[in-house]
């Protein structure tokens, strides 16, 4: 016996596996058979890719410096309350 939630479309099926809040997965409902297109998709998702690397390279540059920045004021805070205290 089928059971009754289970869509009849296999792209349905694979798009409420993935994406259970069915938020809309491009080419997932239209599957694409040219080979050209899929480099094409590929090469520009690798592209973001480089993009979203470099991206986080500058947030974990800003996170390290304002890390460092914290350090010499709380270093500079330490050595003023030892001068005041000495």
């Amino acid at each position: 016996m089928a059971e009754p939630d289970l869509p009849k479309d296999l792209f349905e099926f694979m798009q409420k596996m993935w994406n259970p809040m069915s938020f809309p997965i491009p080419g997932m409902m239209t599957p694409t058979v040219d080979v050209k297109e899929i480099e094409k998709k590929i090469g520009e998702l690798q592209t973001i890719e480089s993009w979203l690397k470099m991206n986080l390279g500058f947030v974990d540059m800003t996170i390290k410096t304002l890390e460092l920045q914290k350090a010499a004021l709380e270093s500079l805070a330490t050595a003023g309350s030892k001068d005041k205290s000495g």
